[in-house]
């Protein structure tokens, strides 16, 4: 049976990846010190795990609306609304199973074959390859190293734009990065959108994983509203990343569209997961926040520990699950060129298993950096300060 052409434009999320290549080698016997992939090893509130179970046995499984529960997009329409001082209703939510599905039914809605769309390089790779699978031409942009962290870098922007780009994937508090905008930076962005016509779709998976203040979105800003999808996932809030629930809010037509994809696609998002994310919501906030005051115990330490390593160069993000190091001096310390090589010996020797940029974007032509991703969400504190021993250790035998 021949396969359809179109597959070989599909890409992947390659961190799974690394994630089989550690499982198989932690089945030999070897200890695997986790900073692979984002998933969280701490536990959905309690009130969420409840609810999950007074709805099935209430008979909630069943097919239900395609486009949610209408209780559980009325309490997201004012939930992300309130966070971001703005006004929706039920009309501007579709319910999805995780956060994943808003890119591919955005694009398959949105996006005419040849369209140029902007996205961020390194950053979630789905972005890229659901962009090609559909056809369209994916225009990347990167990040500019300054001493405050990364930033946006405005000049592949413009180009893009130039180029007649018509849509952009936005990813503030970025996966793999790290990097988050100032409100300078997001309102420079918005501008653009604004003045050049343009659609952008806000990926705003870690926006409630701020570890301080008060988180920012690029749809508040005036004349933002009617051009941002936001795309909201419960998974990392609510440590509910098996449980594949999520939403696309924003204009009413775009909603609509999404929602025909729905029928097409899943018929609805699992009937009883969507009363547990209502139960989430309208939780008491010492359940989530609980979550975050141990992921960031873990993030401070494991800057601290890495940026105590000779040749790595580390920010602290403001939010999110990732630390994105900057190891150019190092690989230059231990004799490798290459990321991908240095990633496999520090596996194979330590059982420290992380990603490299690699993994989140074809590198552009303009970089000169390189970089790993160390996810600190999946390995609690003792194993993390266990495995950054070992990697250290494995430097210094290792350094020329």
């Amino acid at each position: 049976m021949k396969i359809a052409k179109r597959m070989n434009l599909l890409g992947s999320e390659t961190a799974f990846a690394v994630s089989a290549e550690a499982a198989k080698l932690g089945a030999t016997g070897k200890k695997i010190f986790p900073f692979h992939l984002g998933d969280i090893n701490l536990s959905t509130p309690k009130s969420v795990i409840e609810a999950a179970k007074k709805a099935i046995n209430d008979g909630k499984t069943g097919y239900c609306a395609a486009p949610g529960i209408s209780e559980l997009r009325e309490a997201l329409a004012k939930d992300v609304g309130n966070s971001r001082g703005l006004s929706y209703d039920i009309d501007n939510v579709s319910v999805q199973p995780g956060g994943k599905p808003s890119i591919g039914k955005y694009i398959a809605a949105m996006m005419e074959k040849g369209d140029s769309v902007l996205y961020p390089n390194p950053g979630y790779p789905i972005y890229e390859s659901q962009i090609e699978f559909y056809k369209g031409i994916a225009l990347p942009y990167g990040y500019v190293n300054t001493s405050e962290g990364l930033k946006l870098d405005f000049r592949a922007i413009e180009k893009g734009i130039e180029k007649g780009a018509k849509h952009i994937f936005y990813n503030n508090y970025n996966n793999p990065t790290g990097a988050s905008s100032s409100n300078e930076e997001i309102e420079k962005l918005a501008k653009l959108v604004i003045d050049n016509d343009m659609f952008l779709i806000s990926d705003d998976a870690y926006f409630d994983t701020l570890y301080d203040g008060k988180p920012k979105s690029i749809a508040s800003i005036p004349g933002m509203y009617e051009r941002t999808l936001t795309m909201y996932t419960f998974s990392k809030k609510f440590a509910m990343t098996g449980w594949r629930l999520g939403a696309s809010i924003g204009p009413k037509n775009i909603i609509e569209q999404i929602n025909r994809l729905n029928v097409n696609m899943e018929s609805c998002t699992t009937h009883f997961v969507q009363y547990a994310g209502l139960a989430g919501l309208n939780a008491p906030e010492k359940e989530t926040q609980d979550i975050l005051d141990i992921l960031k115990i873990r993030r401070d330490r494991l800057v601290e520990i890495l940026n105590g390593i000779n040749g790595i160069e580390a920010h602290s993000p403001e939010a999110g699950f990732y630390v994105f190091p900057k190891i150019t001096n190092l690989l230059e310390r231990t004799g490798y060129n290459d990321v991908e090589e240095f990633r496999k010996s520090v596996l194979n020797e330590t059982g420290v298993s992380f990603c490299g940029r690699h993994h989140f974007g074809r590198p552009l032509e303009n970089e000169s950096d390189y970089y790993i991703r160390l996810a600190f969400s999946g390995i609690n504190i003792e194993d993390l300060e266990e495995g950054m021993a070992l990697f250290r250790e494995w430097i210094e035998k290792s350094t020329k």
